[in-house]
């Protein structure tokens, strides 16, 4: 185990976007709770902001991992959490979009779907957390540090086509990944070792198959992400970047938990190898 004292390195993570394919950063956190590592500030991009908030609120990669597949692992109680965010009254749904694609409210879902435990404000949070969105009409990327969790998240979280934007301090804002899909180049200052995950993955689907609507726009955002990626790291590269296995998980495969995290697995010993040769490095 590694400790951390006043001469162990400070260690930052930045959580990458990908949907369903970033229950793969349960196996990060999990790494980092046994070699005794707290980070001394995390980042995310849509599902990595939701995974760090986890983090960042106390809650250990065990216990995310035990939730997850409890909740979205279990189709059943899928089904039980959807049916409890039904509209209630004709006016609540036309209000709320009824179940149109695209119209869903991301903050209602995250509310019916993440731990309670979870605080509201991001002051709540053990340790620091930036959270990336999109500012849909200002064109540029938004980092959000202080005020309400849930809007936050909903609004990094908001993928195009799927969830309904989300309003934050008079601006519309949509997928933090969009623009920032591992940022991890806001860690620099605050940490000796920088960590990013990148679960972007790859489009689903064989090499002669011609994608359906949807697909082809979740693929689209997939290529549009990887490009920035690659210019991000021409620029300047965290000290450990990990591409855990997501196979060809779709965007939306919440339900497959068990497989995404059974695929992913080796990633937590690759950390930890890494890690082991970072910090010999700085010695």
């Amino acid at each position: 185990m590694i400790t951390q004292g006043n001469s162990a390195p400070r260690v930052a993570i930045a959580f990458g976007g990908g949907g369903a394919r970033g229950l793969a950063h349960i196996h990060v956190i999990e790494a980092l709770d046994e070699l005794g590592i707290r980070p001394v500030r995390i980042t995310g991009s849509s599902i990595g902001a939701i995974m760090g908030a986890g983090m960042a609120a106390g809650l250990s990669g065990a216990e995310i991992r035990d939730f997850t597949l409890k909740t979205v692992g279990d189709p059943r109680a899928v089904m039980n959490r959807i049916w409890s965010l039904r509209p209630t009254t004709l006016q609540e749904f036309v209000s709320g979009g009824g179940f149109r694609v695209g119209q869903y409210n991301l903050e209602r879902i995250l509310k019916a779907f993440l731990p309670e435990s979870l605080p509201e404000d991001f002051s709540g949070l053990a340790i620091p957390l930036g959270v990336i969105a999109t500012d849909y009409y200002g064109e540029r990327e938004v980092l959000i540090e202080q005020g309400a969790l849930f809007p936050a998240l909903a609004a990094s979280a908001a993928i195009p086509a799927v969830f309904m934007p989300v309003m934050l301090d008079g601006r519309v804002m949509i997928d933090g990944g969009i623009y920032n899909p591992v940022p991890f180049d806001y860690l620099f200052d605050d940490a000796d070792i920088v960590i990013g995950v990148d679960v972007v993955g790859a489009p689903v689907g064989e090499d002669q198959q011609i994608p359906r609507r949807i697909e082809s726009v979740f693929g689209a955002s997939q290529l549009m992400m990887q490009s920035i990626i690659a210019a991000k790291l021409k620029i300047r590269k965290p000290d450990i970047l990990l591409r855990p296995n997501v196979g060809k998980i779709a965007v939306l495969d919440f339900m497959k938990a068990a497989d995404i995290l059974a695929m992913s697995a080796d990633i937590k010993d690759e950390l930890k190898r890494s890690l082991d040769a970072a910090i010999a490095f700085r010695a």
